[in-house]
């Protein structure tokens, strides 16, 4: 049963809070299974017999999935309702967990990824269009909160989780941890969340699908495939690439035709989701592609493991923690554009001490500066998000926030293709060893001389650990530049409340009731 609600509780009830209990479930899931798998490359090089390009497909395959499913999400989220959908989502993903654990080849490890991300490229969307319509304009701020936190422990937790399955049980159990979770969740929301309200009388945009699913998918190909070929001009990466982009250009002066378009870019009349949209897609860029390379760092110049790695990691996930619950209620109650570069500055303040890092930087310098960055998280993407989606009204938010994940999605794809590219060119500058068949260079030689005896002088040994440390500290500075080129979208953040409109679900307005049941 439903009626008019005039004004919000000013806090989550227990009845938000429970459809809020679904979507971070769904989001665990997801944002987990992309960082384990990451750490669990080696393992499948060795258990398929495949090359690091072979086994990269289990990522770059969910990628594209991904890339291929989010843009159909506004709409059948509107046509056939936001709980069946969900529900289909985390089926979808689930059934593609337990078959990856019974794939006896890479190519059949790579199919069942691509079916995996089908489902999870549905799971963020729908998840925050369920959120934001339960909470209402007054309390979104607060519940993004809530779905912020799987989405920032996801790279913390998750190599930390990947590192002590693969050790203490088996590969297959990175996949077939998700089946029971899989399973709860499904029947969870079942019960916890909305009857559904399909809208069927809007039509479907064929045109649009087949420009903009096919022209992510190819752009970011490209993408994925350049710190493999490391160069542009392999045709494997600029080709797919100038194609995508392409058929993307083409679908954007395409999409403001029809009456319903696959991906509606008016909302970009909106000025402020188009300010908040760029700042994320910007600090997507510079915060997600060098904080790939964190962990790196300590695996490749510290020799840790792969689940000591992820514990020195912990501290950033720590300071998420703590600041996240306050900014999710300041963005309820002051302007984003008051709180954000705050929590900027100390993103970039931590950020600056890795672009000093080298072969022995202390471990408490470098765990502060991640508890430092981790303070900052917390206070940047959600508040950030909440204000993209904030003056949306009901029907419209299914939409923003389809267009804030692409923009993530391909954020998040850029940044850490170009890093990885960086880093790929500084390693590759390092001094071939003399007399060494096949030629290694010193860096090569650094590395493997923490996981196997390499008979070496030590003095080469560490020169060549040098040379990698300083290679880190030259690509974290990208990202430092990066971070800081973020401060200029974030200038233009409302810095005043925003009196409320008839047609938008603005601050003080809820336009459409949620029916809980």
């Amino acid at each position: 049963m439903t009626g008019q609600v005039a004004t919000p509780p000013n806090k989550l009830d227990a009845a938000v809070l429970k459809i809020a209990g679904v979507v971070v479930l769904g989001a665990i899931m997801s944002i987990l299974d992309i960082t384990v798998v990451s750490v669990a490359l080696p393992t499948f090089q060795v258990e398929f017999d495949a090359t690091y390009a072979e086994v990269a497909w289990t990522m770059t395959g969910y990628t594209l999935a991904l890339a291929t499913v989010i843009p159909l999400s506004g709409w059948a989220a509107d046509r056939f309702g936001t709980k069946r959908l969900y529900m289909l989502a985390l089926l979808l993903f689930t059934l593609g967990s337990a078959l990856c654990a019974t794939a006896t080849s890479i190519e059949q490890l790579v199919g069942y990824r691509v079916l995996q991300g089908l489902g999870g490229g549905m799971l963020m969307p729908l998840g925050m269009t369920i959120m934001t319509r339960a909470a209402g304009p007054e309390r979104i701020g607060r519940l993004m909160a809530v779905l912020g936190i799987p989405m920032l422990l996801g790279p913390i937790c998750g190599p930390i989780l990947g590192g002590w399955l693969i050790e203490a049980k088996s590969w297959e159990w990175i996949f077939l941890i998700n089946v029971p979770i899989g399973a709860i969740a499904l029947v969870y929301a079942w019960f916890a969340l909305p009857k559904d309200k399909p809208q069927p009388s809007e039509s479907f945009d064929f045109l649009g699908m087949l420009m903009l699913s096919p022209g992510l998918a190819l752009f970011l190909y490209g993408v994925s495939s350049w710190p493999e070929a490391g160069t542009f001009t392999a045709t494997k990466v600029w080709l797919p690439m100038v194609s995508g982009a392409l058929l993307v250009i083409a679908f954007v002066l395409y999409s403001f035709k029809p009456k319903h378009p696959l991906l509606d870019l008016r909302l970009f009349r909106n000025r402020n989701l188009t300010v908040s949209t760029l700042s994320l897609f910007v600090f997507i860029i510079a915060f997600m592609g060098a904080g790939l390379l964190f962990p790196s760092y300590f695996l490749q110049v510290r020799g840790e493991s792969t689940l000591q790695a992820g514990l020195l990691m912990a501290p950033q996930g720590i300071g998420a923690m703590l600041t996240m619950p306050i900014a999710g209620m300041l963005a309820d109650k002051i302007p984003v554009g008051r709180t954000v570069p705050f929590a900027m500055a100390l993103i970039a303040a931590g950020f600056f001490t890795f672009t000093q890092v080298g072969t022995d930087t202390s471990y408490v310098l470098l765990c502060g500066s991640l508890f430092v960055m981790g303070l900052g998280m917390g206070g940047t993407m959600m508040p950030i998000m909440t204000s993209a989606l904030r003056t949306l009204n009901h029907h419209d938010v299914a939409r923003g926030s389809t267009l804030v994940n692409i923009l993530q999605q391909i954020g998040g794809s850029i940044g850490s293709a170009t890093m990885s590219v960086i880093l790929t060119s500084q390693l590759n500058k390092s001094t071939p060893i003399p007399g060494t068949n096949p030629p290694i260079t010193e860096a090569q030689a650094a590395i493997a001389s923490h996981h196997v005896t390499v008979p070496l002088p030590p003095s080469v040994i560490q020169q060549g650990l040098e040379f990698v440390a300083q290679s880190f500290a030259t690509t974290f500075w990208v990202g430092f530049v990066l971070v800081l080129a973020t401060f200029i979208p974030i200038a233009f953040l409302p810095r005043k409340r925003q009196a409320a409109s008839p047609d938008a679900a603005g601050e003080g307005t809820v336009e459409t009731p949620v029916m809980i049941h």
